[in-house]
């Protein structure tokens, strides 16, 4: 017997069928004797509703009050799937966030878990009962409900997973697991067997759309075993774990891409201590998330060029911020280009190996894929290309690298002299 988090997004419950398909699965499990906490996302598209919703009623809505009306998509669905596994003769019980002792801080829209009080629902599953639980929510300290913000039930259902101890946590999505890179991009995208926390946190963070970023960070954290899969099929899925020494010999994992950016270059901003400081502190003020950051020689001798990329639904306001700040401090003009894209390269062998970065240089080139901006790490490389370019990047890179072929039957990269 086993303790098993599992997580089903907003396709998985999308209509009644798909919620008696789930009903079907969690009873499977159930019988075969694991006892089971089931976190659910709301129906596909009735979250964007219930924002829609809550616009018409108010151009600007209450923080507090949105998230209280959001929170009724996944109360919805929590509901539904109970009332499915008693149907089929299976003792369950749903909970909101709050029966179920997820507390949080206050941040409307975007809180975090503090801790979660597990007593509510061992209790349930001491009596036998199957505990459905409302993913994306949670309350303060003072019992205003709260929601985790966008992917929030991944993170729900990670942070279970560490409280309760669970054995593992299975996210069922629409996918069969992780891929190299997006299937839809390129069909010879192929299924990873398992992948290490500090990989997909990268690929999460890149772009990858499988997993929420701070559901990784709490598998990371608490070392919960997280298995990706289908709700839709049977296949295995992909095991996001710790890394070993399998997984280093790997040069490349995977290739990812945004189309969510902007770049932004404030032209000779003056060089000296204190300029980029100026530049960014305004921009963290207005709370736009920075990514990439370059800074280059101005066409004004004592100058500097400054190019960083932002969220590209931050766009207009940080053009804004960025022309303030160049006339306060008497900088040159301000150039973006909102038509841009990111496409990283990511795996754990390349913290000792040399090769990678002047491969996916020359594989760019020779389709003449000019590089605007260039960020590395141990194990990324990404760069800022135009966004017509994007799926073309992603395809040839894949190739250039195997990630079609498993793992022992690439050709060998070969080092940098």
């Amino acid at each position: 017997m086993a303790l098993v988090v599992q997580k089903y997004g907003g396709t998985s419950v999308a209509n009644p069928e798909r919620i008696k398909a789930v009903a079907q699965r969690v009873a499977q499990r159930k019988r075969a004797g694991d006892d089971l906490v089931v976190v659910l996302s709301a129906r596909s598209g009735d979250t964007d509703r219930l924002i829609a919703l809550g616009r018409e009623i108010s151009p600007k809505p209450d923080a507090r009050e949105m998230d209280v009306l959001l929170a009724t998509g996944e109360q919805m669905t929590i509901a539904l799937l109970a009332m499915a596994l008693k149907d089929v003769g299976l003792d369950a019980i749903s909970m909101t966030g709050y029966q179920a002792g997820i507390i949080t801080n206050r941040s409307y829209s975007s809180a975090r878990i503090n801790w979660i009080e597990t007593l509510p629902i061992m209790e349930k599953i001491h009596e036998g009962k199957i505990v459905v639980v409302a993913g994306f929510q949670g309350y303060d300290d003072e019992g205003n409900i709260t929601t985790l913000g966008r992917g929030g039930s991944d993170t729900t259902a990670v942070a279970l997973a560490a409280a309760l101890g669970a054995d593992i946590c299975e996210i069922y999505t629409d996918v069969e697991g992780v891929f190299t890179t997006d299937p839809n991009v390129y069909s010879k995208a192929r299924k990873l067997e398992k992948i290490s926390y500090i990989e997909m946190l990268e690929m999460a963070s890149m772009g990858a759309k499988v997993l929420h970023l701070r559901s990784v960070e709490f598998g990371m954290k608490y070392h919960v075993p997280i298995m990706v899969l289908s709700s839709f099929t049977d296949a295995p899925g992909t095991l996001v774990t710790k890394e070993d020494a399998e997984m280093e010999k790997v040069v490349v994992s995977g290739i990812t891409y945004s189309k969510n950016e902007a770049r932004i270059t404030i032209t000779n901003v003056p060089d000296a201590p204190g300029m980029a400081a100026r530049v960014f502190k305004a921009i963290s003020d207005a709370r736009v998330n920075l990514d990439l950051i370059v800074q280059g020689s101005g066409s004004i001798p004592g100058r500097a060029n400054i190019s960083f990329t932002v969220p590209k639904t931050d766009y207009d306001k940080t053009i804004k911020i960025a022309e303030q700040v160049a006339r306060e401090m008497d900088a040159g003009q301000v150039h973006s280009n909102p038509h841009i894209a990111k496409i990283s390269v990511i795996g754990l062998g390349m913290r000792s190996h040399s090769g990678v970065a002047s491969k996916m240089f020359e594989t760019l080139a020779r389709e003449n894929i000019n590089l605007k901006m260039i960020s590395t790490s141990e194990i990324k490389i990404s760069c800022i290309i135009d966004e017509k370019y994007t799926e073309l990047a992603v395809r040839v890179l894949h190739d250039a690298f195997q990630l079609d072929k498993a793992p022992n039957e690439r050709v060998e990269i070969q080092e940098e002299k």
